[in-house]
């Protein structure tokens, strides 16, 4: 006669943390291959453009993001993705310092000042890092008018 498994058999068991744990690796693993197997195929001219997009972002505004997208656009993907999010951030800080100038009259304007000085300057920073390594950045907080 055939015996059915127990229900305290290790096939009827739940899968343990351990197991769980193993899977999430595993397909972590799986995706930082595909962003590596991604970025390789990224040529260096592309993923120095992207960088270069970000980085001058920071002291010039908008004005290189516009000149790398506008020249570079129909080049590579990678280039026109990324300066086109250097430029939609831009504007974002742009838009921002405005609005700070506007309220700094009812003195809580004066305060919009730093954060945008320190937050444009963190997000291209790290947005001009992940270029280089092959990786499309978004930025946070962006409004994406060009598309």
């Amino acid at each position: 006669m055939e015996q059915e498994p127990s229900p305290q058999s290790p096939e009827n068991d739940p899968p343990s943390e351990a197991s769980a744990k193993e899977a999430s690796s595993e397909s972590s693993e799986a995706s930082t291959e595909e962003v590596s197997s991604d970025s390789s195929e990224i040529s260096k001219d592309a993923r120095t453009m992207a960088l270069l997009s970000h980085l001058l972002g920071i002291f010039t505004s908008f004005v290189v993001p516009l000149i790398i997208w506008l020249i570079k656009k129909d080049e590579d993907k990678f280039i026109d993705d990324q300066a086109k999010e250097a430029l939609n951030f831009q504007i974002t800080i742009m838009l921002g310092w405005f609005v700070a100038i506007i309220l700094s009259f009812i003195a809580i304007g004066v305060i919009l000042f730093p954060v945008l000085m320190i937050g444009n300057f963190v997000f291209g920073i790290i947005a001009a890092l992940k270029s280089n390594e092959g990786i499309a950045y978004r930025y946070p907080f962006t409004l994406r008018l060009i598309k």
